[in-house]
């Protein structure tokens, strides 16, 4: 099989985690007799640099063309004072509109090997394992009226929060989809005691649940979710929000995994065409010191082969390197305390590597004497 990624390492540490998935794959490519091309294009920061914008039009060709996208990172204080159009971040507003990418998919997985590491009192994270359905595409974030003005006299601002009823329904039945072939349970979260695109995205999510009679649907305020992801996660089983509320408690819970650094994520489309991309930022003050942790890129990796190329056995084999690792004591400096000893970005892309390596050769023998 052979499939064409368009990489889009983006600025700050986006390289350094960007070339250690490109290893993973390339090693899942040898083990599994799979061929990756892999064709780089600019995003973010490095394109208003290069080319006056953050996504060039040769950026969206590369990536129309491609079977899958796998995204660094964006941003940094040397754009902070841009003009809007000309600020990093819109060129993820923008590649997410241009190819429809609408559904976020954030996985959270509490590792038992990291719960030392962890704020959270022993045994408060055990069995916790949800997923976040976050809406991409509207809300807040591509509203319009967004803007400055003079109103009577005084400055004054507007964002405009607006979504249409189709653009609910198809994150809510993406959601209920996903929690099909989980625990059956969906959480949707809204504000709908204020706002009134809360009230349509509520009885939306009841006219969605009758097509989904063997999946539960519970409705939860935005803020006793943010309170409740802290108290009882493990109650959790597939989260749908809006875009804005879907923003802030992914980042929430990435305390539950022990970093931003631990968090995947898959931004689906309706064409086919998905993105992948870590949760973290672009992580300036550590860019280029070999002190990113590389996992969630990886993990990335993992779902990438998973819903884009259905390669199942792979995207496991990769989360498995991942969890064997941290088994082994292995820490990157984000999953260490105070001044405990850890391991480089390189080193811990190496030692994925050898425990793909490791588990490859453990397969192989079992199959032989099956």
């Amino acid at each position: 099989m052979t499939k064409k990624i368009a990489v889009l390492p983006g600025d700050g540490i986006g390289r350094e985690v960007a070339e250690g998935a490109i290893e993973i794959l390339n090693a899942i490519g040898r083990y599994y007799h799979h061929d990756f091309e892999f064709h780089f294009g600019v995003i973010g920061g490095e394109a208003i640099d290069k080319y006056q914008t953050p996504l060039p039009n040769e950026t969206l060709e590369l990536c129309r063309q491609s079977d899958a996208i796998l995204l660094g990172a964006v941003g940094g204080p040397k754009w902070d004072h841009n003009p809007p159009h000309l600020r990093p971040e819109r060129g993820l507003l923008k590649i997410r509109k241009e190819l429809d990418l609408f559904a976020n998919i954030r996985p959270i997985h509490a590792y038992s090997s990291l719960e030392d590491t962890s704020p959270f009192k022993h045994g408060h994270l055990k069995d916790v394992d949800f997923v976040i359905v976050r809406e991409l595409t509207g809300g807040l974030y591509f509203g319009k009226p967004s803007e400055r003005m003079v109103y009577n006299g005084e400055e004054s601002v507007v964002d405009t929060l607006s979504y249409k009823r189709k653009e609910i329904e198809r994150i809510i039945e993406a959601a209920f989809q996903l929690a099909q072939k989980r625990r059956k349970k969906v959480t949707s979260v809204d504000k709908a005691n204020v706002l009134e695109s809360s009230k349509l995205w509520r009885e939306v999510a009841e006219e969605v649940a009758k097509r989904y009679p063997n999946v539960e649907l519970e409705h939860m305020l935005v803020d006793n979710a943010a309170m409740q992801l802290i108290h009882r996660p493990k109650q959790f089983d597939v989260i749908v929000t809006e875009n804005m509320f879907g923003d802030i408690l992914s980042d929430e819970a990435s305390m539950l995994s022990g970093s931003l650094g631990m968090l995947p994520s898959a931004s689906l489309s309706t064409t086919g065409l998905h993105l992948y991309e870590p949760v973290h930022g672009s992580a300036p003050d550590i860019a280029g010191q070999n002190l990113a942790n590389p996992i969630a890129m990886i993990l990335s990796a993992a779902m990438m082969l998973r819903y884009s190329f259905n390669l199942e056995e792979e995207a496991s084999a990769i989360e498995k390197a991942v969890q064997h690792v941290l088994e082994a004591g292995k820490r990157t400096k984000d999953l260490v305390k105070y001044q405990s000893s850890f391991i480089t970005t390189d080193q811990m892309v190496k030692e994925v590597k050898e425990a793909l390596a490791d588990d490859y050769a453990i397969l192989n023998i079992m199959e032989a004497y099956a």
